[in-house]
């Protein structure tokens, strides 16, 4: 047994010695890829599918270690601004704009599905066809509430009159488009903003609208302007969208320079707790600008607690006090715990152009922050080589994913960070009842630090979920409470434990189960 633990500790790959181990997604080195996205397959938390400019896509089925490569074809054209999103089913798709061989530059939206984690893919759907308008700066999202609209598709993307005109005659405006039938058929688009931007892609263009589902199927979205950021949601499932709501200005606009990039900006992302936490419902709109000035870009936070008729003050999200440029950031809502993520660059820590990556994590809705740098490694960007618009973050059950570019001389490459959030929690997914009792094997296995522990009760039941040594000693009484029927995870810190084999067992009504599991440090 001596020799056995001793292998398996030795051959055990090195990420699990790092704090936030980081890996890289992408192959080979080049001017691109960048705009990178990222999204879990709640089906199976170990599938993870990221994408990135212009048409890479790439998948893990072993909870982000190892990545497989591709390139996306379509016979409407792949021409980026990716987007990558699991719904409730596990199904996969991937939103980009198009390039067709028969058609115009930007002409639609695409949305290409994978029905088997990324490896294979669709040719796609197109998506607000309006020849000759241009369609650009699109997002996608999905309902995995259990509402009417669950697993409806939803898109919000900027139609330009003509892209980059500077005639006044030319405008922009917020569209949006939604699937019934899994990605197959697209609605008519309708129109979500009442004023309009001009066509020059800056602070006076209409931009940014990532929309975001509630928990009761609502649909919410914000974008920039030169009104600053606007708000507007539906409550019909995106068949029709209200009034805009003035949220708060944007000193020095959304478009602005951060040294060393070759175009920065501070376009929002909408976010909405679906989760059981204290925060369910609440709103929350990020963003980053020059407020406090050219030489100290921060990113900020706000929130509303009543559907985005009313909005608190303004949160600073970053925590330094050096003055230093923080740029590019993305959030993303843990559906199970309700946990705030956030992912940004930033240069406190450095001189010049050089920069790290960082989360920010909320445990109170949004009200505090703490920041803590994610990145093994610093890099310089080249401002001569396109950085892309964005990075990104996905989150679920305490397993948190950040999303990134960096660049060496000037090659771009994608890397991944591997974070476990430290809490002993129990969260309730709000899937329909099982019908058999279940317990499933814990994700991942073997781990370090963290690992998450589901089962399945078919019926409310006393629960005992207990640890026990290899000796068969008990370790730890994880769980010794009413239980209602339902799905459950169980997210397990093995603090203060030495690596080896531990067994897992429950105990819940006349049924019970037991797994293995192995702990690495």
């Amino acid at each position: 047994m001596k020799l056995i633990g001793l292998l398996l500790f030795v051959t055990f790959p090195s990420w699990v010695l790092a704090q936030y181990p980081n890996v890289r997604v992408s192959q080979v080195g080049s001017t691109d890829p960048e705009e990178v996205t990222i999204s879990i397959n709640p089906t199976n938390p170990l599938n993870l599918a990221a994408g990135a400019n212009i048409d890479y896509y790439y998948y893990s089925m072993d909870g982000g270690l190892t990545w497989t490569e591709g390139q996306l074809t379509s016979p409407l054209g792949v021409w980026g601004d990716p987007c990558v999103l699991f719904d409730a089913e596990g199904n996969l798709y991937y939103s980009h704009l198009s390039f067709p061989v028969a058609g115009n530059w930007l002409d639609r939206i695409v949305v290409q599905k994978s029905m088997d984690g990324g490896i294979t893919w669709s040719d796609g759907a197109g998506v607000g066809l309006n020849p000759p308008k241009d369609q650009d700066k699109e997002w996608l999202t999905t309902d995995h509430t259990n509402s009417a609209s669950r697993n409806n598709l939803y898109v919000a993307w900027t139609e330009f009159d003509a892209y980059g005109s500077s005639n006044p005659q030319d405008s922009t405006r917020i569209l949006f488009s939604r699937s019934t039938d899994f990605g197959e058929s697209w609605s008519q688009p309708v129109r979500v903003s009442d004023f309009e931007g001009n066509c020059l892609d800056g602070d006076s263009t209409v931009e940014g609208a990532v929309p975001a589902v509630g928990p009761d199927g609502e649909i919410y979205t914000s974008w920039a302007g030169p009104l600053g950021i606007m708000f507007d949601k539906s409550t019909d499932g995106g068949v029709t969208f209200g009034e805009d709501i003035s949220v708060t200005s944007q000193p020095g606009g959304w478009d602005f320079d951060v040294p060393g990039i070759f175009r920065c900006n501070g376009l929002p992302v909408t976010a909405c707790d679906i989760s059981n936490s204290p925060y369910t419902g609440h709103v929350y709109i990020l963003w980053s600008d020059q407020r406090n000035g050219l030489h100290d870009t921060d990113i900020f936070l706000i929130k509303s607690t009543d559907g985005g008729e009313n909005w608190s003050g303004i949160k600073r999200v970053n925590d330094d006090t050096t003055g230093a440029h923080q740029f590019f950031p993305w959030m993303s809502i843990d559906p199970m715990t309700g946990v705030i993520w956030v992912v940004f660059y930033d240069r406190r820590a450095r001189t010049g152009d050089t920069t790290d990556v960082y989360l920010a994590r909320s445990h109170d809705g949004g009200e505090t922050f703490e920041n803590f740098k994610v990145s093994e490694a610093p890099f310089k960007p080249d401002p001569s080589v396109f950085f892309g618009d964005y990075i990104n973050v996905a989150a679920r059950a305490g397993r948190v994913y950040p999303i990134w570019m960096r660049m060496d001389s000037t090659d771009l490459s994608v890397w991944v960070a591997l974070v476990d959030e430290s809490m002993g929690v129990e969260v309730v997914e709000g899937e329909e009842l099982p019908g058999v009792f279940k317990l499933s094997p814990n994700y991942p296995n073997p781990f370090n630090s963290t690992t998450t522990i589901c089962f399945e009760l078919p019926h409310s039941a006393m629960v005992n979920l207990s640890l026990y040594n290899i000796r068969g000693q008990l370790v730890k009484r994880l769980i010794n409470e009413w239980k209602n029927a339902g799905s459950h995870a169980f997210i397990w810190e093995a603090r203060g434990l030495s690596s080896g084999i531990y067994l897992y067992k429950i105990a819940a009504g006349s049924h019970s189960a037991a797994r293995k599991c192995l702990l690495v440090r």
